[in-house]
């Protein structure tokens, strides 16, 4: 008996509920065979999204081969020319003077601080470059030293005067830099 339900289960074949799985056995599709000839669709050439457009009058036609019958050289004139002429704004050139930018900056400098004064200068400085302790007492103590760099005139001098406060003299030297 346990031989004849054993060969029934390996014998047996794959249902519906085998293939599809559990949940779609539900549902039963229906099994219909794939069209034999997919239908074709026929795209346009060119998609416009504005629809059809009029053609073009005679005299853009007759202006369009001018300027095709230039030579190359007369022809890299007539943009510019155009800008000029049109004034639009983002058609316009710019001069390439007016793109470089020369942005100083400083870097701070501290030249000495009174002796009495070392721990206010000290925490000062580092309160400024936000430094550790250590860094901070050993930048003080090898004077003259560099505290910070590329800083604009406006936080330059708002440090030189909080190191003044504290007993120190501070010094800006400046370099320009140029970006294009």
């Amino acid at each position: 008996m346990r031989y004849l339900t054993l060969a029934r289960s390996i014998r047996r074949l794959p249902t519906h509920y085998d293939i599809t799985g559990p949940l779609q056995s539900r549902f039963r599709p229906k099994l219909v065979p794939a069209d034999p000839k997919p239908k074709k669709y026929k795209l346009p050439a060119t998609y416009d999204p504005y629809g059809p457009r009029p053609p073009p009058s005679d005299k853009i036609i007759q202006l369009a081969e001018k300027i095709a019958a230039l030579p190359p050289e007369e022809r890299r004139q007539i943009s510019p020319v155009l800008r000029e002429i049109l004034g639009h704004p983002k058609m316009q050139s710019t001069p390439v003077e007016q793109k470089v930018e020369k942005i100083t900056t400083f870097d701070i400098k501290l030249e000495k601080y009174d002796a009495a004064d070392r721990i206010k200068v000290i925490k000062e400085v580092r309160a400024l470059t936000s430094l550790n302790l250590k860094e901070v007492k050993d930048m003080v103590d090898s004077v003259p030293i560099v505290i910070k760099q590329g800083v604009y005139k406006d936080e330059a001098d708002e440090m030189i005067e909080k190191i003044k406060a504290a007993g120190g003299v501070a010094v800006m030297c400046s370099y320009e830099t140029t970006f294009s």
